[in-house]
Formats: structure tokens, C-alpha cells, sequence
């Protein structure tokens, strides 16, 4: 071994030619995995580290609709110090009524913030009584600054700065609008909290040192065990924000699994074309008397050594990329990233890079060593076979312990073991192509033009390297094209996601009394208006088949009418977009039993049936409902949905207001949509008026800051594919020269010989490319719909250009790697060939 290792060290004095894409591979390799698990690990840090600033407190209770009682107040402040929080939505108004903006209203009592600093811009302070402080961005919609008044409701309020930062704000999680800060003690005057009104009351407390929040949520839950509320400790201060980084986290992660494997192709290649580069010299060592072993161990050690550079140059990038997000990122992220270096992300990165090296690497090496010093006199290395129960038996170890370790380290195993069972299908499919294409090509009539007949000898000769570029064609183009499938349904989901009349404006908290009002003054501006409204209340599933909730150990992914409150309402009315698959509608004037009709994915995660019973907390007062049928619902249609819709008899009896929809006629103009903004707010005060647009506008922006980041990620593995495919041209390339040199020779022109290559290019792109269609199909709909939670909605006309255009760079890659064979000259080739 110290023979070999010093016979390394001086072949590497002579630079890394030859292996500079060894080098390039697993740098992107490394270096994706590595910043996509430090930027990972470093959101979540933050998040834990800042949970109980993100929370507000060490833990926390939410009610919808209504406050806390004396006696359930008293549980919570047994536990330590508590501070309350009512947040909804509310207009806010010029004080002259000229305009309204929708905003996250937040009423705080003198204990907030138990947690983080709020701070104001230069010239503010906190408000007092008759105060708000506004954000900056509805500061400057309304135009007015600190001194300035503006009207929430029936109150005039004095703003008396504008809000720097709120400490709580990232565990408020996605606001429709910008927000403004009362003291608790001016919200009676506003005239919002009225009967039916959707308001959440939020209550934090700080516990003292020492004191486990969960012994607490688990002792107040104890003392209130009908309070109905939702509770969570600082370690989930933002649930939603947690759960869209560990989504968007394990998205990537597959992204730079992907850009790995693809890599290890490329090393698979790099090594080959390297090792066929140094024949000579192998053949020189075995003259001497060089045992098999020994070139194996030499050329082992090298490939290590260059390696281990490559996956120090990637883990050095991979973790420089948190400072370099927060630098040129920093904005779109939900937290700052707790900047630092993260061992386990970089160990983990590390051992895939030289897992994957030695995977793809051991089989050309093996070649190398059992073939005779004669044979590598008289030409190259070839292909010839690898045999020894040992060699497959030691890839197969190292495939296995790949496996286990990006298994094991994944947040959903199952779409880690997914993934790499599609990848060696994927290999495999392509690797079968290529002895198809061979088989085929022998098999076929031969061209009578010399171009096309010397082009279909390529792809099944002796030595011929079709099977090395079906594989790297078809990644390459698969990898292109998937992205392209990504990228496309991203961009078209907010397009086929509006119908082609969408409501102008979304109404709430119009109050029950007020409905007939509300209709007049719109149709009094447009009389052509096409008005819904539904009643309208709040709250949580408490109990599924007389199983409380609080008491579910794991809540399924899809089970979301379980998360918090949920939007409820009653009607005797089948509403449009929905449409009964299983189960009835109960009839006009049903008076018996409470029933509930269910949307059918929830039902799914739940694994419900007809007949099971479901219980909701509405104002505190649990209602039990039994399951009448299952809904599949038309989300597209922007009206309004609801995932569970009640018989009328179960809820009318209790305090609501309404939801509305207006669809104004086209070419309503934006005058007329701010004359009924604002006629509605005079009117009523309380309601909230959602322009549909600036929702759109808000959705559109959070998908492109998604799709920057899926184009990012992806550009790495993308990269990785160009490299596959150079290496694969590189591999190829003392075939080609000795090819061009004796056509050469025959007197054919370098024109001749390009097109001959061209040809064998064409072919096999227009061969793979419906492998790439099909496999960008598979793979895009996967990440699309299951790991993204999207709708599947890409455009087919960019896919195929983008699939045209990446063979069409193939194309140009081949044919630029095969300049140096075609421009070799005759004597000097003869002679070092």
C-alpha cells in the first residue's frame, strides 16, 4: 500500500488532467447537498432558537370567537405571566373616507411582548389609548404619517408610529394585508367585535425557569378541559412556517440527491477517460512488474486524493450558503437564518460525495487492473467485462450504505426510498436503451450514402460508446425537461387556478341583520353585480368518531380541516363546484339529527365513512354532526368553499355573520370597485372588503419567490447533467480522434467527419428524447403534486421546446468535444494512438 500511495503522489505532481471533471462532479454534487442541508438546518435553528420571541411566550393558547373565561384565565396564570393578543381583519380608513385598505388588525394588552422587542421607526411610540401603530406599507397606501388619523371601525385613532419590527409576527403566519397595533383597551370602541365577527384571541404566557411547557399546557388543559382552545409550546412557535421549510427542505434534498447520482455518472465517466488516458503508463508499471494489485490501490489512492478535494471545495461552498441567502435573500426568507457552520449537514454531504466517487468509480478501476500489460500496448482499455464476486459484492455495499444514509437522514423516508428506486430505474431503463439501440442499429439495412452508413457503424462497433451517451443524453435531457415541467406548472398555477370570471371582492363579517343592506348599496353602483353570500362562523374539530384531537398522536399531511379553526357554515343548498361522491344532501326544511358533508381528500387522510360522527367547538359550545356525504370541491372556482358545510338546523341558531362575493360586470373599472369599498365600510364598519387582485398579486409573488428558489436548486443538477454529458464525450475521445484520423486519411474533409458525428447525435437525441418526455412527466407531477402540494397544471408547449432546445445543446456539446478529434494531426495522432 506504501508503494501504491507514493506511485499516486507522483503521478498527481503532474496536475489533475484527466480528472478536472472528477473534480467539477462532485464539487456540484457536494456543494448542493451540503448548502441545501446547511440552509436547511440553519431556518430551523432559528426557528428553535427563537421560538418563544416567535410565539410570543413558552406556550400558548388560541380561542376563535371569544375570550378566555375568568376561570380558564386563572389556569393560565397560575402557570406564570400572561399577555393577550385579538387579532382580525379590519379596514382601515382615511379619516376623510377616500380610501380603505384591508389590514391584520392586532389589539395587545400592556404584557406584550413576554418575548422580543417591538420597536417603531425614529419619531413613534407604542400607542395608547386612542393610538395605532401602522405598518409601513399601509402608511403609505393611505397616505399619512405619524400625527395623521385614521378610522378603524367607528373609532378615530391617532397613528402614533409606524412599526419597525413586531417580535410575534412570523408565528402570525400569511396576512392578507399589512397590520396595525391597538391597545386592547380601544377595541370595545371600534365596534368589530360584534356577534358572528372572525376574530382569534391569542394568549401567552411566560413561564418560570425550570418549568417544562408541556407538564404546563398539559395541567392548565387539566383545569379549563372544556375551554376547546389550541395549544402549542415554543418549540412549534410557527407551525406553518415549520412545515413549509421541512417540505421545501426535503424538496431539495432531492434536488441535490439528484444532482449527486447524476454526478456519480459523470465520475463514472471522468474516471474511465482518465484511466484510458494513462494506459501507457499502467502498461509500463505490469512490464516491471507492477502486481494487478498495486495499479488498483495506485489508482485508487488518486482517485481518493482528488476527491476528497472536490468534496472539501463543495462543503466549503455548501456552507458558506446561508451568509450568502441571508446576503441576496435575506428578505423572502420567514426568519433570518441562525448563521453558523453545521457538522451534521457537512458530514452527511461529505460521506455521499465519496460514496458516489467510489460507486462509479470502482468498476473502470477494476477494468484497469485485470486487464494484460499486451492488451494495453496494442490499444485502450476497452470494455472489457468485470469479473469477481468481490467487485459487485463491493458495489453493492456501497449502493447500500448510499441507501440507508439518505433513508435515514430524510424527513419522509418514503419519498427518499421513492426516489432512489426511480433513479437505478431510470439508470437501468437508459442503460437498456443503449443495448437496444446497439442491437437495433447492427440489425438494420445499410445506408447506401458512405455519411449515414459510417454514422449507423458507430452505434454498434466494436468499442462503440452508445451505451455511455444514451445514459448521458437521456439524464441530461430528462433533467432539463423535468425542470422545465416544475418550472411551468409553478408559473401556469395561479393562471389555471383563476376561473375566467372571478369575483372583484371577497366580503366579510357583513353583519346577519345588515345582508339585504349590503346587496342594495352594491347593486346600487352596478346593478349588473352578481352578489353570493353564505353564512359565516369559526371553529375547531375537537372530536373525529368520539376521538378527541388533542389526544391524536399523528394527524395526517392531508387532514388539515384538524389544523386550528376552520371555516364553517350551514345551507339546505348543494353550493355550486360541489359535487356529492358519496352519501346524499339532506332535503329542504331537515330537521332531524345535525349532518355534515365532508371534502373528500380530508375524509381520505382521516380514512372516514358515511355515518362516522364528527364534533366542532363553535364559540365554545361543541357540536356533534353525524357524516351525511363527501364533497369533492372545485377550489378553482374562487368562491366559497367549504371543507364542511352543516345542515341548517345545526348552527343557525348560533351568532355568525355573512360572507359575500361580488363579480362585478367587465369594464367595472377600479373608480367603481373603490366606490363600493367604500360605501360598504361606511355602511358597516366592521366588515372587511378583499379585493381579489391584490390577493392574486400576493399569492403570485409567494410562487415566483418559490420558483426562483426550485430554478436555483435545480440549475446545480442541471449543471451536473452537462458535465455527465462531457464526460461522456470525453470518454469517447481517443475513439473519435483514431476514428477522424484514419477517415482523414481516406480523404474525407473535416466537414465529412463532423457530419458523420452529427448524425449519430441526431439519432440518439431523437431516440432518448421520449424517454425524457415520459421520465419529466413522471417526475414532474411527483414533485409537483406530492412533494409541493400543488395543482397539476404545466405548459406542454414550453416543455417540448424546452426538451428541443436541450437536445439541440447536446447536440452543440457533442459536436464542440469533437473539434480537438477532428483538428488532431495524422502523424502525431498515429503515433501516440
Amino acid at each position: 500500500m506504501s508503494l501504491a500511495l507514493r506511485f499516486a503522489l507522483r503521478d498527481l505532481r503532474g496536475g489533475l488532467t484527466g480528472l478536472r471533471l472528477l473534480v467539477v462532479c462532485l464539487f456540484l454534487g457536494v456543494a448542493a447537498l451540503a448548502g441545501i442541508g446547511s440552509l436547511t438546518a440553519s431556518i430551523n435553528a432559528a426557528l428553535a432558537g427563537q421560538g418563544q420571541t416567535i410565539l410570543g411566550g413558552d406556550i400558548g393558547f388560541d380561542l376563535n370567537q371569544r375570550a378566555a373565561t375568568p376561570d380558564e384565565w386563572t389556569a393560565m396564570e397560575r402557570q406564570g405571566r400572561v399577555s393577550q393578543v385579538t387579532r382580525m381583519r379590519a379596514m382601515v380608513a382615511r379619516a376623510d373616507g377616500a380610501d380603505a385598505v384591508l389590514s391584520e388588525l392586532k389589539a395587545v394588552d400592556d404584557a406584550w411582548p413576554l418575548y422580543g422587542t417591538f420597536t417603531l421607526a425614529a419619531g413613534g411610540k407604542r400607542p395608547g389609548s386612542g393610538e395605532a401603530a401602522v405598518a409601513d406599507a399601509l402608511a403609505d397606501r393611505l397616505g399619512v404619517g405619524v400625527g395623521g388619523t385614521v378610522r378603524i371601525g367607528d373609532q378615530l385613532f391617532r397613528i402614533s408610529g409606524v412599526v419597525a419590527q413586531q417580535p410575534d409576527g412570523v408565528g402570525s403566519g400569511f396576512t392578507l394585508g399589512p397590520s396595525v397595533i391597538i391597545p386592547a383597551t380601544s377595541l370595545d370602541a371600534t365596534g368589530l367585535l360584534q356577534p358572528g365577527s372572525v376574530y382569534e384571541t391569542h394568549y401567552r404566557v411566560r413561564l418560570p425557569r425550570n418549568v417544562d411547557p408541556q407538564a404546563a399546557i398539559s395541567t392548565v388543559n387539566a383545569e379549563a378541559p372544556q375551554a376547546g382552545w389550541e395549544s402549542r409550546d415554543r418549540s412549534n412557535g410557527s407551525p406553518s412556517t415549520s412545515r413549509f421549510i421541512d417540505r421545501m427542505g426535503q424538496f431539495l434534498s432531492l434536488v441535490g440527491l439528484t444532482a449527486l447520482v447524476v454526478a456519480g455518472i459523470g465520475v463514472g465517466n471522468g474516471v474511465a477517460s482518465y484511466l484510458d488516458g494513462k494506459r501507457a503508463g499502467i502498461a509500463t508499471l505490469k512490464a516491471l512488474g507492477a502486481s494487478s494489485r498495486v495499479i488498483f490501490l495506485t489508482y485508487l489512492f488518486q482517485i481518493i486524493i482528488v476527491s476528497f478535494g472536490g468534496i472539501s471545495l463543495g462543503l466549503i461552498v455548501g456552507a458558506l450558503v446561508p451568509w450568502l441567502v441571508t446576503i441576496f435573500a435575506g428578505n423572502v426568507l420567514p426568519v433570518p437564518p441562525s448563521l453558523g457552520v453545521y457538522p451534521l449537514a457537512l458530514a452527511v454531504s461529505a460521506a455521499y460525495g465519496m460514496l458516489t466517487a467510489l460507486l462509479f468509480a470502482l468498476v473502470p478501476l477494476v477494468r484497469a487492473r485485470l486487464v494484460a500489460a499486451a492488451a494495453l500496448f496494442r490499444g485502450g482499455l476497452g470494455d472489457q467485462g468485470v469479473s469477481g464476486r468481490w467487485v459487485w459484492l463491493a458495489v453493492g455495499g456501497i449502493a447500500g450504505l448510499i441507501a440507508t444514509l439518505a433513508i435515514a437522514t430524510a424527513r419522509e423516508p418514503r419519498l427518499a426510498a421513492i426516489f432512489l428506486l426511480a433513479a437505478l430505474a431510470l439508470l437501468g431503463l437508459l442503460s437498456l436503451l443503449g443495448m437496444f439501440v446497439q442491437r437495433i442499429a447492427a440489425r438494420l439495412p445499410r445506408p447506401r450514402h458512405p455519411l449515414a452508413r459510417l454514422a449507423l457503424a458507430n452505434l454498434h462497433r466494436p468499442g462503440a460508446q452508445t451505451g455511455r451517451l444514451v445514459v448521458a443524453l437521456g439524464l441530461g435531457l430528462s433533467l432539463f425537461t423535468t425542470l422545465a415541467v416544475v418550472e411551468t406548472n409553478l408559473s401556469g398555477q395561479m393562471a389555471s387556478s383563476i376561473p375566467a370570471k372571478a369575483p372583484s371582492f371577497f366580503a366579510l363579517d357583513i353583519p346577519s341583520e345588515g345582508v339585504e343592506q349590503f346587496r342594495s348599496i352594491v347593486t346600487r353602483q352596478s346593478p349588473a353585480a352578481e352578489i353570493v353570500t353564505v353564512p359565516s362562523l369559526r371553529g375547531p374539530v375537537v372530536a373525529v368518531r368520539g376521538q378527541r384531537v388533542a389526544d391524536m398522536k399523528d394527524i395526517p399531511e392531508d387532514a388539515w380541516i384538524l389544523r386550528g379553526d376552520r371555516g364553517l357554515t350551514y345551507t339546505d343548498v348543494l353550493p355550486a363546484g360541489n359535487r356529492i361522491v358519496d352519501g346524499k344532501w339532506w332535503p329542504k326544511g331537515y330537521s332531524g339529527e345535525p349532518l355534515v358533508s365532508v371534502d373528500i381528500r380530508a375524509a381520505k387522510a382521516l380514512n372516514l365513512r358515511v355515518g362516522d360522527m364528527l364534533t366542532v367547538s363553535v364559540l365554545g359550545v361543541e357540536v356533534p354532526a353525524r357524516i351525511a356525504s363527501f364533497r369533492e370541491i372545485d377550489w378553482s372556482t374562487m368562491g366559497l368553499n367549504f371543507g364542511m358545510i352543516f345542515s341548517p338546523n345545526a348552527l343557525e341558531g348560533a351568532p355568525h355573520s355573512y360572507l359575500a362575493t361580488i363579480a362585478l360586470p367587465g369594464g367595472a373599472g377600479v373608480a367603481k370597485e373603490n366606490i363600493i369599498n367604500r360605501d360598504v365600510i361606511r355602511a358597516f364598519p366592521s366588515a372587511s372588503m378583499i379585493r381579489v387582485k391584490e390577493v392574486i398579486s400576493s399569492l403570485g409573488d409567494l410562487l415566483g419567490q418559490l420558483s426562483a428558489a426550485v430554478r436555483v436548486a435545480a440549475s446545480v443538477a442541471v449543471a451536473a447533467g452537462i458535465a455527465v454529458l462531457v464526460g461522456a464525450i470525453a470518454a469517447a475521445r481517443r475513439t473519435r480522434t483514431y476514428d477522424a484520423v484514419l477517415l482523414k486519411l481516406l480523404g474525407a474533409t473535416r466537414r465529412q467527419v463532423l457530419a458523420v458525428q452529427a448524425m449519430e447525435y441526431v439519432v440518439l437525441a431523437l431516440v432518448v428524447s421520449g424517454i425524457a418526455l415520459a421520465v419529466a412527466a413522471g417526475a414532474g407531477w411527483y414533485l409537483a403534486t406530492q412533494t409541493l402540494d400543488l395543482q397539476w397544471a404545466p405548459d406542454w408547449p414550453v416543455v417540448l421546446l424546452t426538451l428541443a432546445g436541450g437536445a439541440l445543446l447536446t447536440l452543440a456539446l457533442g459536436l464542440i468535444g469533437s473539434l480537438p478529434a477532428i483538428g488532431a494531426r495524422p502523424a502525431r495522432a498515429l503515433r501516440e494512438l
